[in-house]
């Protein structure tokens, strides 16, 4: 998702979105160490996601203080 995208929702959405990447994040590290990951590139992706919603997220608690 860019982070145009991102900037478009309000913090609500955002912790939701933030609380599903981490979801995602955490059943991609069991795959990992189970072995049965084969895209391994998607733990990357669902980090920099992960990083660039909180960057948003804190961008807007700056606004709003």
């Amino acid at each position: 998702m860019k982070a145009s995208e991102l900037r478009q929702k309000n913090a609500a959405e955002l912790k939701d979105l933030l609380l599903e990447m981490r979801k995602e994040q955490f059943g991609l590290r069991l795959q990992h160490a189970n072995g049965s990951l084969t895209q391994r590139h998607q733990i990357r992706r669902v980090r920099r996601e992960i990083a660039q919603i909180k960057t948003v997220l804190n961008q807007l608690q700056d606004k709003s203080a």
